[in-house]
């Protein structure tokens, strides 16, 4: 079934789009085997619809969903995990053991973003944040196995983008939901087959070093495909391994030139950052108008720039590892 908010792939794979604040920006990932069903990430409390409906049309009870699997907890990815487990009553949250205990309570969370967005934009986007019962929640530090139905899923601690991230290991079809540790690719950007990954230095646990890290750990399982977040399944692994370890370079080498400057930090940021990523995809061969491209890139150029500030604001000590 391919519809305009469910892709289907091969070993029972499928990407709902999440609907956060246009068509193909975040994507809900199914995984399904024998009946059983498995989420990864959630997007926000109005994703939650669609997933449902995805399920009936594939003819799959709410009661068969068994796991939520949550890459981080960025509201993006979790904001509909309450939700879920209104929906779903036989399903289990797992997530890092540094995110546990905000699901449980997610008034920090709240807090932090409304601080970024505004309280009236916050429920705009996220709506109810649903706190959820401990007792449905199963933390996963590195190396945990889940069982779905026989196939197993290795979760890999990897932080780099948050230090409460894992990656997830299908062993079935060889291939990694990566949450956002392994960039952010928008279909939009395909040429002749080609994607275009770029990271995401957002918003306030950027750690470069952890991040080519966390990249090889990803590799070194010479996966077949990873699922993206933002958006969905990405191949030739290989070529954009080499592109976000130097990617990931050249946003460092400008968060720090931006650092020596005196005025309006976050403005040079943002205007080194859009400039990279123009140059990059004129060289990948997008045809869309710069405009365009501007227009696709706002939110993620804004975000990764405060992610960049961030991290240069943390201690000096860290700063010099680079």
């Amino acid at each position: 079934m391919t519809s305009s908010l469910v892709t289907d792939y091969d070993h029972g794979i499928s990407a709902v789009d999440a609907q956060y604040h246009r068509p193909g920006r975040a994507a809900i990932h199914l995984i399904v085997e024998n009946g059983m069903v498995a989420l990864v990430d959630t997007g926000t409390a109005f994703s939650i619809p669609g997933v449902v409906q995805a399920l009936k049309e594939k003819n799959l009870a709410l009661e068969n969903v068994v796991y939520i699997l949550l890459t981080h907890i960025h509201l993006d990815h979790a904001g509909g995990a309450g939700e879920c487990m209104r929906c779903f009553p036989n399903a289990k949250l797992v997530v890092h053991p540094r995110g546990a205990r905000h699901m449980v309570d997610p008034a920090r969370l709240i807090a932090g973003v409304i601080a970024v967005y505004g309280e009236a934009e916050f429920k705009q986007i996220y709506g109810e944040i649903l706190p959820i019962d401990a007792n449905r929640i199963i933390e996963a530090p590195d190396q945990t196995r889940i069982d779905l139905n026989g196939r197993t899923l290795l979760l890999l601690d990897t932080p780099g983008h948050a230090r409460h991230h894992y990656c997830i290991y299908d062993e079935r079809s060889h291939s990694f939901f990566t949450g956002d540790t392994f960039g952010v690719s928008y279909r939009e950007f395909d040429v002749d087959g080609m994607e275009f990954v770029f990271p995401t230095t957002t918003p306030v646990q950027f750690d470069p070093i952890a991040a080519h890290e966390s990249i090889d750990r990803i590799m070194s399982y010479n996966p077949h495909y990873a699922y993206l977040t933002h958006y969905s399944r990405i191949g030739n692994l290989p070529h954009h391994a080499i592109a976000m370890h130097s990617l990931i370079d050249a946003h460092v080498a400008i968060a720090k030139s931006a650092n020596e400057k005196s005025i309006d930090r976050h403005k040079i940021l943002k205007a080194a950052l859009e400039k990279l990523l123009l140059q990059q995809l004129i060289q990948h061969g997008c045809k869309l108008s710069q405009q365009a491209i501007r227009d696709l890139l706002r939110s993620d150029i804004k975000l990764n720039a405060q992610g960049l500030e961030s991290w240069l604001d943390q201690p000096v000590s860290r700063l010099k590892q680079l």
